[in-house]
């Protein structure tokens, strides 16, 4: 048993030791943004420090209170931490960056409790239009925020009362938590795309390889009466079968193992075509979450699969007057608009991940409405 937990702390320490290691190769393109978010706490330290030495001298003058920096300080700290990944033993992609996001979040929500008057009101555009990219224009706490912003806009009237301190604390802070419980929804979609396009792929390949091992179950041919003689059509091959219809064994002796495999190769190249095309309706993000990437991924399987399917429609009659395709051409052509018309089913799956975001509003996000900001000094 002692040998057991001996192995068992060497093998954690050894894991500890290439963690950074494994996780860098898992990062990707992460990368930049986990730099991007140590150079801002590195920011945030600074401004930190000298937060706390003005809150220490002004203490009892504006309701500041230094104690707050203490626990500021350890979320940083827990911050660079988990960009470090020593303590991120899953290794999940830009999983990391979320966490140690939260933790800089809560250290800004701290820092707003123990700021000076002054801070406060240098921050109040920042502060209100945070709470207006995520709080509807009649929601009472955008109407409170914006009332305490022009209040303290105003020179006669500037004052923070330690009421005003806390809401504004809360509300920035369920404000940020708003934003992190969409970016985790987008997380969510992305997983989820991910294992619908793994078992489509699944399915693709079964389909193809159950066709090349059993060629003659279900067949991809087509048997068209042209004058008085009956044809043989295949993906990949044709025959002329005589003057009657031909019978399940002539068809079979046509058919070749790869008519599967080609028609989902043909709908492969028909579905990026429209993956390509569809690009163009989706925007970048700066989130680490590779959306547009998934959804461009899920077309190919779902390509090749309604190529397939459209095509046994097709033999089985259910298209009227397009169930005796003549020509190998136009099974592969008919394979294309098949495997094409995928965009049909995954538009929607694209308008929803436009959809989620957009929802991760920022700066620049068009949802926030284009008034008066409310911390704008007044008019004489």
């Amino acid at each position: 048993m002692g040998k057991v937990r001996a192995w068992t702390a060497r093998a954690r320490t050894s894991f500890a030791e290439r963690a950074p290691f494994w996780a860098s190769r898992g990062e990707l393109g992460a990368w930049e943004q986990r730099e991007i978010l140590r150079g801002r706490i590195a920011e945030l330290e600074a401004v930190l420090d000298a937060v706390a030495a003005r809150a220490q001298a002004d203490i009892g003058a504006n309701g500041a209170d230094p104690c707050y920096a203490e626990k500021a300080r350890a979320e940083l700290q827990a911050a660079k931490d988990t960009i470090s990944h020593k303590w991120h033993p899953t290794m999940r992609r830009a999983a990391h960056l979320g966490v140690a996001q939260s933790h800089v979040d809560s250290a800004l929500n701290l820092m707003v409790w123990m700021s000076s008057l002054d801070d406060i009101t240098a921050h109040l555009p920042d502060i209100v239009a945070r709470i207006d990219e995520h709080f509807a224009p009649g929601d009472p706490r955008r109407i409170r925020s914006a009332a305490i912003a022009r209040k303290l806009n105003d020179p006669k009237n500037a004052e923070l009362r330690p009421g005003d301190r806390a809401f504004l604390a809360e509300t920035i802070s369920l404000a940020r938590r708003l934003k992190r419980r969409e970016t985790l929804r987008v997380r969510s979609f992305v997983r989820i795309v991910k294992v619908v396009t793994v078992c489509l792929t699944v399915g693709a390949v079964a389909i193809a390889v159950a066709g090349y091992l059993w060629k003659h179950v279900v067949p991809l041919c087509f048997t068209p009466h042209t004058g008085q003689r009956y044809s043989i059509v295949c993906p990949t091959s044709s025959a002329t079968a005589g003057l009657t219809r031909p019978t399940t064994t002539q068809v079979a002796a046509i058919t070749r193992r790869a008519d599967y495999l080609v028609v989902e190769v043909v709908g492969i190249v028909a579905a990026s075509i429209a993956s390509a095309a569809a690009l163009r309706r989706i925007r970048g993000t700066a989130l680490p979450y590779d959306v547009p990437v998934v959804l461009a991924l899920l077309k190919l399987p779902t390509g090749a699969l309604t190529a397939v399917l459209g095509l046994l429609l097709m033999r089985g009659g259910f298209v009227p007057g397009l169930s005796a395709l003549d020509s190998t051409a136009q099974i592969i052509a008919w394979a294309i608009v098949f495997g094409y018309s995928q965009q049909l089913f995954t538009k929607w799956v694209d308008n929803q991940g436009q959809a989620l975001l957009d929802a991760v509003r920022g700066p620049q996000s068009p949802g926030t409405p284009s008034d008066k900001r409310p911390c704008e000094p007044p008019g004489p």
